[in-house]
């Protein structure tokens, strides 16, 4: 298997605008670079970053959005 670093210095990370002000459980996403979505922890911002293609994270999004996926 092949590893490769990718370049997220211009990533522009946002909260979900459902997420709370307490601290709590929150992702943040960088939608902004070409291609791909990154996704990390708001609580760990140096941490591991999971790196998907673009059309695959809206894929996920719309699914999430008509309740095709339990989220229990």
């Amino acid at each position: 298997m092949t590893s490769h670093r990718v370049d997220l210095s211009r990533a522009l990370w946002q909260k979900s605008r459902h997420s709370g002000g307490n601290g709590g459980q929150c992702v943040e996403v960088a939608r902004n670079l070409p291609g791909i979505v990154a996704v990390r922890d708001s609580k760990d911002p140096d941490g591991p970053r999971l790196i998907v293609p673009a059309a695959a994270w809206r894929a996920f999004v719309d699914s999430v959005r008509k309740g095709e996926l339990a989220l229990a």
